[in-house]
């Protein structure tokens, strides 16, 4: 495990050659950091090339997937744009990573998957989530595009109408709906989540390795592409609207738990 040595907010385990992999921040419902970010840009390429390694299950520390960025990183952005350039290119280096890894991944959706968590969660290959978990993408309600990923990956799990419901108003929904939707493979009540998880893992391990790991490259090639064309775009949206002054009062109605009186811009 010394090659994951140094990460500071994500967790590794191994079982056979099963990678247990756990964002790991369960004191602020594993939110997003500067640190975090950077350490998730690297993440899906570190195990792509760990040759010990099958099958990826991600999931979450406590009772959160992931609660999306964290307040005071996104205020530090807000006030001083400049930080939003590696951020920017972290972005793209998450969602390629995610898409370029040919191993299965697995999400193990244990709690709310929120902004960026709901999309990693979503560019998973196969998820099981837990019937209490939420999941949402609240990127407009603190004034920013869901540049991250969420634009892409929504639209072809549940179709366009649907997505832009869910992307342009901040709807969440647990993960029973979530199922239903289409959104996510299971919903399972939250003490069957780790039998469930377990018995998708030990599916995939007893398959043949490289026709499963191919067959998902395939499968995501079309996916790759559509991500390819869309990702700088979207970036540069979110990017725009990280400098308005709806951000602003976005930020700030969160910090002081009320609804946010946007102006426009």
């Amino acid at each position: 495990m010394n090659k994951y040595a140094d990460y500071e907010t994500i967790a590794f385990e191994r079982q056979d050659r099963i990678l247990n992999v756990t964002i790991n921040r369960p004191d602020v419902l594993n939110a997003v950091n500067a640190k975090m970010h950077s350490e998730l840009a690297r993440l899906f390429y570190d195990v792509a090339a760990d040759e010990e390694a099958d099958i990826i299950v991600l999931t979450g520390a406590g009772r959160a997937f992931c609660a999306g960025g964290d307040l005071d990183w996104l205020q530090a952005a807000a006030d001083d744009p400049a930080l939003f350039t590696p951020i920017a290119v972290e972005a793209k280096q998450i969602i390629f990573g995610l898409l370029d890894c040919e191993k299965p991944i697995i999400c193990r959706l244990n709690g709310d998957a929120i902004g960026l968590g709901a999309t990693m969660a979503l560019f998973c290959d196969i998820i099981i989530a837990s019937e209490t978990a939420r999941i949402g993408d609240l990127h407009v309600n603190v004034g920013l595009v869901a540049g991250d990923g969420g634009a892409i990956i929504w639209p072809q799990l549940i179709g366009y109408p649907r997505a832009k419901e869910f992307l342009m108003t901040g709807k969440i929904i647990d993960g029973r709906e979530a199922a239903e939707l289409g959104l996510v493979n299971y919903a399972v009540p939250p003490e069957e989540l780790d039998a469930r998880t377990e018995e998708i893992v030990r599916w995939l391990d007893s398959g043949a390795t490289m026709a499963v790991r191919l067959t998902k490259a395939a499968i995501n090639v079309g996916l790759k592409q559509l991500t390819h064309g869309m990702m700088d775009a979207s970036i540069a949206y979110e990017t725009l609207t990280n400098t308005m002054p709806d951000h602003q009062e976005g930020l700030a109605a969160f910090r002081e738990r009320r609804k946010p009186k946007f102006g426009g811009g």
